[in-house]
Formats: C-alpha cells, structure tokens, sequence
C-alpha cells in the first residue's frame, strides 16, 4: 500500500469512528423528520437535543443559545450579515481583522457594497492585532466587531478575552471565528464576553456540512435562511439529523483529554518546527508557544514556490497545505502572510503542516527525512536560489 502521512488537519479531518457509530442509525432506523409529531420524529429530536447540550457545555452557555448551520462558513455569514441589517437603524461600521478567514472577509465585502463601513485590523509579524487600535477604530456608529479566535494559518490565538472585555465596555457586539479553536483551546463564552460564535464539525473529527452558531440570549440577529420554523425559527430548513449528531459526539470527543491532546501535538509540533529550521533560509510565521495552535506549523522556504514543495510531497505521499484550503486554486499568495508583513516572494514560498489525532512520531520523522532533500533540488532549479548565489549574498 502506498505511504501516506496526513498533514493538513487544518484543513479537514477524518470523522472518528464513535462519531460515525452514533451517526448512522439516523441514516436509516431513526429517520424521522423532527418538526412531526409522531414518535420516530421524537427520536430525532431528542438527538437533536442531545447534541445541542453537547454544544452548550462545551461553551459554557445555555442549550437555546446554540443553532446548527450547515457549516463555519454558514455561521460566520449569518453572524456578520444577521447582526448587521438588524442593527442598521444604530449604526453601519464593522470592524474586523486583515487574516480572517474569507467568510468573514467576503461576507464583509458584500455589506460594503450595500452601505456598511469595514475597518480591517493591522497586525503584527506573529498575526495580533494591537488592543490600542481595536479601542481607537470603534465610533458610535460600530455595531460589530469579528474577530478570529485562533488563525488557520499561522496558528495564531488572540487575546480573545481582552477584545471581549473591549467590546462590552463600549456597547459592541462582538462574534469569534472558533471553527480552528474549538477542540484545541477552552472556551467559556460568558468569560470571554462573546457574543457570537462560530464552528464546525469536521475541524474536530466529526462530519462535513455542519457546525453551529452561539447567539447569546438577547442579540437581535436577522435569519439568514428564510422558511420554516426549524431553529427556533431563527433557521429554516430540515435539520441535517445525522450531521448534527455527529458534531454533538464530535464535540463531547474533543472535550476529553483536551490538555492530552495538545501536550502531544506540541511536542510534535515543536520537532518539527525545530528540524524545518534547520533548512537555510527559512522562516517561521505565526508566534511561538502557548500562543500558538498546538497542531500549526507554517514557514516559507526562500526562493522557490510552495506549489512547487506541495506536488513533491504528494508525490512521497505527504498531504500538505501552502495556506487555507479554501484558497488552494488561487495564485496569489496567502493574505494572511502579506498581512504579517512578508513580501509576496517570500510568501508564495510558504508550507503550512497541521498535525492532529492520526499523527504519528514516524510520519515526524519521515517529513523530516525527506524535505531538506525537496528544497535543496526546487532550490537548484529556481533563478531567483541561483541569482543570489551567484551574487554571494546573505
């Protein structure tokens, strides 16, 4: 069988097979329409419920707070575009940050093209924002502000509890992107003064094509999806029973052993960190330490392309990112590393390797083994590897 090792959990990971387990029987035996009446619609919905709990422990907020979406990206428009028409009669001004995710950007983009004023947020070279500009970029016309709670691509974990703390203070309501932190990071939505929050399943080994959004009781929110009464009217259509299950068994996983998890994904991630350094003229993006996803590691190799370093990996059975997965097609190089301040040369050299649950110390090893031999053979066909040798520069 061929070699594969699975390096881009960021992007999406396998659905644990207790997931799957509790999953099935609503594909078949309980597939019952929850809005019936009848007894195998309450099978359903006591499912439904029972995920819903799941939801709201592991937030640490009331079961009627949570709404099953059909995903992050679902979440996160609903979020931006609900809160924004409902409270267009207080104000038109959001502020956000220049590495969201592209839910976020392009949901915001959109409401600049029906009246609304965004300010994206600078950050520094590790992916923070300064807490001084956030403070400084809210007006009495500021309804929202969304910020991510931990970068897909260079890992990186806002003080999330300290924007929260903003927010409340001047009257704004304040939602998180959580899709990447949920599983790797505690939340506690009270604490933290969130507002908001989005996720999805199939970050945290459960299914594709669900995730959640946490309305704290009280935010007038407008729908999304219009229809029927399902959500507590608040989002139409048939609930995805099974995918909702999943997430609910996903959640309830992810919360075990949480500090287990993450002890062994850094200590992964740190060798890895430390060998890829090794390779000259390398740089690491995003922060170091605890401020760091214990699953994240991006660098960029100069002088040569990250599509260049992805197809030799795939080709030694490496799955591997240059940046996020919904961006992959594009040419341009990832908005979150411009943002951090790196060139557009460097950037199109970046690799982004995400470790999860599947990680094993052999496929550390063998990434190791291999990717020195990588860079040096694109190196030594790149003009820009051959230019700076022959100008002897450092």
């Amino acid at each position: 069988m061929e070699k594969r090792v699975y390096m881009d959990y960021a992007a999406t990971t396998y659905t644990k097979p207790e997931v799957l387990e509790e999953m099935l029987p609503y594909f078949t035996e309980h597939f019952g329409n929850p809005s019936s009446i009848y007894s195998l619609s309450r099978e359903t919905r006591k499912a439904i419920d029972i995920s819903r709990d799941r939801v709201a422990k592991a937030l640490n907020c009331d079961r009627s707070e949570v709404f099953f979406t059909g995903g992050g990206s679902e979440a996160d428009n609903w979020a931006i575009k609900g809160i924004a028409f409902s409270h267009i009669s207080k104000g038109n001004h959001i502020i956000t940050t220049k590495i969201e995710h592209h839910a976020v950007l392009h949901a915001c983009e959109y409401l600049e093209k029906h009246g609304f004023e965004v300010t994206y947020l600078p950050v520094n070279e590790e992916g923070f924002i300064n807490l001084e500009d956030l403070r400084s970029a809210i007006t009495d016309k500021t309804i929202l502000v969304s910020i991510m709670f931990a970068n897909n691509e260079i890992g990186t974990i806002q003080p999330i509890k300290e924007i929260g703390a903003i927010c409340k203070e001047r009257g704004v309501l304040f939602h998180t992107d959580a899709v990447q932190a949920l599983g790797n990071v505690c939340i506690d939505v009270k604490d933290m003064n969130i507002d908001l929050l989005s996720l999805a399943a199939h970050k945290i080994y459960g299914p594709k094509g669900v995730g959640a959004l946490y309305i704290r009781r009280g935010v007038k929110i407008d729908n999304l999806v219009h229809g029927g009464a399902q959500e507590r009217a608040k989002r139409a259509g048939t609930e995805n029973v099974a995918g909702i299950v999943g997430l609910g068994k996903a959640v309830e996983l992810a919360l075990t052993n949480m500090e287990d998890h993450n002890n062994r994904l850094v200590s992964f991630r740190e060798k890895l960190i430390e060998g890829l350094m090794k390779i000259p003229y390398t740089r690491l993006n995003g922060p170091k330490g605890e401020k760091r996803l214990s699953g994240n590691i991006n660098v960029c190799f100069r002088f040569i392309e990250g599509e260049g370093i992805l197809l030799s990996l795939d080709d030694l059975g490496i799955c591997a990112s240059s940046g996020s997965a919904c961006t992959s097609g594009a040419l341009d190089p990832s908005h979150v590393l411009l943002a951090i301040g790196l060139t557009h040369e460097i950037a199109h050299g970046s690799l982004r390797l995400s470790i999860g649950d599947g990680t094993t110390e052999e496929d550390v090893n063998y990434v190791l083994e291999v990717l020195p031999g990588i860079i040096e053979r694109l190196r030594s066909m790149s003009p820009l590897w051959d230019d700076f040798v022959k100008k002897g520069e450092n």
